[in-house]
């Protein structure tokens, strides 16, 4: 951690640092939390610089538009392109990550209220005009990052599966090329589940981690949801969101990649234990 924090010092000569410790949770990122404060992140890996870029431009436009607190830079260094020498920096936001079972254990009507800042918050952000913020070459084909995708596992994942595994998954990706209809383009933070929504206090109090965030499909934040909390959680969030039925089907086709997803991310970045936890129930 020591170069991290020499090159915040180079970066911001009068940031004066009292502690630091590294947050093991981040799979992209490296991540530093520093005087208790400040969240310092740094991408693993080259194709994360990018990403990052991206992020920063979407967390600076959509901060003021949504009732829950989420990151805002404040601090960034993109004078390199390599990994270990690019950080972005945000306020440390209050809370811990909402767990599925602090969802289960917690009172029905602090589960409402729950369910109710997340549908409140994912439709705002699912209504902000996402050529406002990114330019065309920034936005992708919501069904050419899924045949990517299918690529993707057919030549690196679908080796490692159980036969009728790799059928099933065919199968579900055909059904999903036939029938999906184009959705409306729209900002998606892209790894909306539990461990990057805050609870504080009997409140959602802040969505973190906005890596994954860009152009694309609604439905796949929503299945971030069922994949975290499942589906009766999921249905208390229909009256505030009531667009979700329009693409339910959906919903539950990205949830089913998801594990499939963690694998791939193994097998392309080193990181055997995603690997193996990706693929736990689909191996050979």
């Amino acid at each position: 951690m020591q170069d991290k924090i020499n090159l915040i010092k180079e970066k911001i000569p009068n940031f004066i640092i009292h502690n630091y410790y590294k947050n093991e949770q981040g799979q992209n990122n490296v991540v530093l939390i520093i005087n208790d404060e400040w969240v310092f992140r740094f991408p693993k890996y080259k194709g994360g610089i990018e990403q990052l870029k991206k992020e920063t431009v979407i967390l600076e436009s959509v901060s003021t538009k949504l009732s829950i607190p989420v990151p805002k830079p404040e601090f960034q260094s993109f004078h390199s392109e390599e990994p270990g020498q690019v950080f972005t920096a945000y306020r440390l936001l209050p809370g811990s990550p909402l767990w599925r079972e602090n969802i289960i254990n917690i009172e029905e009507p602090w589960r409402q209220q729950a369910a109710g800042d997340l549908a409140v918050f994912l439709k705002e952000l699912h209504s902000i005009p996402a050529d406002t913020i990114l330019s065309p070459a920034q936005q992708n084909s919501v069904v050419e990052e899924m045949e990517d995708l299918y690529k993707r596992l057919e030549t690196k994942v679908f080796p490692f599966m159980k036969q009728e595994a790799v059928e099933e998954t065919e199968k579900r990706f055909t059904a999903y090329f036939s029938s999906f209809q184009s959705a409306e383009a729209s900002i998606v933070h892209g790894d909306f589940g539990c461990s990057n929504i805050l609870w504080d206090k009997g409140r959602v109090s802040g969505i973190i981690d906005f890596g994954g965030a860009g152009i694309g499909d609604p439905a796949y934040d929503v299945a971030g949801i069922l994949a975290s909390y499942g589906e009766e959680f999921l249905n208390m969030m229909i009256p505030h969101y009531p667009e979700i039925i329009s693409f339910q089907e959906r919903v539950h086709f990205y949830k089913s990649t998801f594990a499939l997803q963690e694998a791939l991310f193994g097998v392309e970045n080193g990181d055997r234990q995603a690997f193996e936890n990706g693929l736990a129930g689909y191996k050979k």
